[in-house]
């Protein structure tokens, strides 16, 4: 006689249609991105899967089978971060079956997610960034472009999502500012600083022309095919500069975004300054930038201190 178990690892994996309906409410009512819904479809149909292949479903869930299938990942290797990610999704989930009143007991309330160790985001020195920000050449436009974003960059803190996704109207140099669109639509200005409202000037009075060659856009730092440039392309681009400078520190976008607060803290900026322009919902998620200013006076005094 076959087993539920069997009969259901012997199906094709149908979704359970609860997820859908869980990642509607989120898209509709809180304006998560699509990186995070995407991550919580897949943590969640994972999760589903192994349910239906013992024979159960997401409703049929207990506090002991969650336990198992975290012992499952732990034993094929997942690391920490990707389990705490995972409970993330599954509190998420649970907590709107509870709401909705399709479930009377919540199977992950007591089960506590993985302890992280708290990792200093990479960050640059202000010498760095020096280089790195003169390496572009601005007799090429593309490299024009490219200066002018890093010098915005490094002025604003923005995320590289909110970047490259910059429109011509949400720039105005005459104020000095920049209309951001954040996470969960939220918009925040931001001063961009002279020496960037220079540079940004500068990009706008021909290079940007120049790539374009006569197309109508409104994005601010268009592609060479005068449409919006990717992440992953900004990413290259930065480590080209930083091949090129010669450093040897690891560099992405979110490194200059580091460099912007660390940089910040350190010439003396309140924090709650610097959770405002950054755009963090929770100073909790700023704080972490103040270790890393620390650790850099804490290796100033050092060197430099007769008594270091």
């Amino acid at each position: 006689m076959t087993s539920l178990a069997e009969s259901a690892e012997s199906k094709p994996y149908q979704p359970d249609p609860l997820i859908d309906t869980f990642l509607d409410d989120l898209w509709s009512n809180r304006g998560l991105s699509d990186n995070t819904l995407a991550a919580y479809r897949t943590d969640l149909r994972h999760f589903d899967r192994y349910m239906q292949k013992l024979g159960g479903g997401l409703v049929q869930v207990s506090q002991q089978l969650i336990r198992d299938y975290l012992d499952v990942r732990f034993d094929k290797g997942f690391a920490r971060t990707s389990s705490a990610r995972l409970m993330s999704s599954l509190r998420r989930f649970y907590g709107f079956l509870i709401l909705k009143k399709l479930i009377q007991v919540d199977p992950i309330a007591r089960i506590k997610s993985p302890k992280l160790a708290r990792k200093l985001p990479d960050s640059l020195s202000e010498a760095d960034v020096d280089i790195l920000l003169n390496e572009p050449d601005l007799q090429e436009p593309i490299e024009c472009r490219d200066r002018a974003m890093l010098e915005l960059l490094y002025a604003t803190g923005l995320r590289v999502t909110e970047l490259v996704s910059l429109t011509m109207e949400q720039l105005s140099l005459r104020q000095g500012l920049v209309r951001v669109v954040g996470k969960g639509g939220k918009e925040r200005l931001v001063p961009l600083g002279e020496i960037a409202v220079n540079e940004v000037e500068h990009y706008l009075e021909g290079a940007r022309a120049e790539l374009l060659k006569g197309k109508l856009s409104d994005v601010l730092f268009p592609s060479r095919r005068g449409q919006m440039m990717t992440r992953q392309t900004f990413w290259h681009r930065i480590k080209l500069y930083a091949l090129r400078a010669g450093i040897v520190t690891h560099i992405s976008p979110h490194t200059m975004r580091h460099a912007f607060a660390t940089h910040l803290l350190n010439h003396g900026a309140d924090l709650r300054v610097v959770q405002l322009l950054l755009g963090h919902s929770d100073l909790s998620t700023t704080q972490i930038y103040t270790h890393v200013a620390k650790a850099r006076l804490s290796q100033l005094h050092s060197e430099h201190h007769p008594r270091g």
